[in-house]
């Protein structure tokens, strides 16, 4: 049973979940909007806003524990750069979930996931 657990395992062992988690978010960063499946970007988006909560402040210490988690300087700099300051007065919910479809191979509900 679930009842309560902090997080999804998504069918991934913890190393495979971490990069799938970093690339997924390296790749929102960089196009703005991605389509994948409900539970990753509900998984996704716990991760995300973690990250843009933290680089809102915009120092140094921001900047390093941004790319510990990312790294990709790229990526980095978009988020603490353009991103993070357009959250400056927001307190949270910086992502949006839509679902599309159903994926037709396996019938799971997709959605994109993008910022605010």
């Amino acid at each position: 049973m679930r009842h309560r657990h902090g997080y999804r395992k998504l069918g991934r062992t913890s190393s495979h979940r971490a990069a799938l988690l970093k690339n997924l978010t390296i790749a929102l960063i960089e196009q703005g909007k991605i389509e994948t499946t409900v539970p990753k970007a509900k998984e996704l988006r716990r991760f995300v806003e973690k990250l843009v909560t933290v680089a809102r402040t915009g120092d140094a210490n921001a900047h390093r524990s941004v790319f510990a988690a990312l790294q990709s300087k790229e990526a980095t700099k978009k988020l603490l750069n353009e991103i993070a300051p357009t959250f400056k007065e927001r307190n949270g919910g910086y992502t949006r979930i839509t679902r599309t479809r159903i994926r037709r191979g396996d019938a799971t509900t997709m959605a994109y996931i993008q910022f605010v």
